[in-house]
């Protein structure tokens, strides 16, 4: 019997072109609250929750964490990255490689640790309507990554096994909760990570990014 694929997709830096602009945004949501972190701490947490990634960060800076400032940064975080939703762009083979999925009938699914407010602004970038693809934010699962939530919930909406799925992010955390639901970690340098942190984080393939992916595509499953 053989085992037919799906691929679920981390969104920013696998897909579309956003890391750095996620990071401009919380370093401007992070100055509002007067709070002084410098922009590489701020990237290494891209791609876990918002809400784990604000706890960490206050965390690291020793001040005060309540929900009420919390809720400030994740909203006023929200708002900074809509100011610059004229420069995402979809990465290089993003559209194609979900183009051939789909005429290939391979089912795939989108997986973000963004909230809807932040994840409509690369959807419409990238061309993918929520209400036609299986796309899972984190405002509908109880925990994101590094958490494997978002993927259990894509998979369970694509009414396919999470352990036969295949999940291509860009960062560690991606990697961690791939490896947690036990499914096959793919890592894209797209967003930052180096090769040697998405090996030792689960991956089983590093690739440049999505182009290089489809170019790819039957060294992780994907056949006609």
């Amino acid at each position: 019997m053989r085992i037919e694929p799906v691929f679920i997709f981390d969104l920013d830096g696998t897909l579309v072109d956003s890391v750095y602009q996620h990071v401009l945004a919380w370093k401007e949501a992070l100055d509002s609250e007067g709070i002084d972190l410098s922009v590489w701490r701020i990237h290494r947490k891209i791609g876990m929750s918002g809400g784990l990634f604000t706890n960490q960060l206050l965390r690291e800076t020793e001040l005060e964490i309540s929900p009420e400032r919390v809720d400030r940064l994740r909203a006023a975080h929200a708002s900074a990255y809509r100011k610059y939703a004229s420069q995402i762009r979809p990465l290089p083979g993003a559209r194609e490689l979900l183009a051939w999925l789909t005429e290939a009938e391979i089912p795939w699914a989108i997986a973000t640790s963004g909230r809807m407010e932040t994840a409509a602004v690369n959807l419409a970038a990238l061309g993918v309507d929520p209400g036609m693809s299986v796309v899972v934010t984190r405002d509908q699962v109880k925990y994101a990554k590094p958490d494997p939530d978002l993927f259990v919930e894509a998979a369970n909406r694509l009414k396919k096994p999470i352990e036969t799925s295949v999940i291509v992010g860009d960062s560690v955390w991606d990697m961690l909760a791939a490896t947690r639901c036990r499914a096959l970690g793919v890592g894209l340098l797209s967003g930052g990570y180096g090769v040697d942190e998405l090996r030792q984080s689960g991956a089983i393939r590093v690739y440049e990014d999505p182009s290089e992916l489809l170019d790819h595509i039957d060294e992780v499953g994907g056949r006609r």
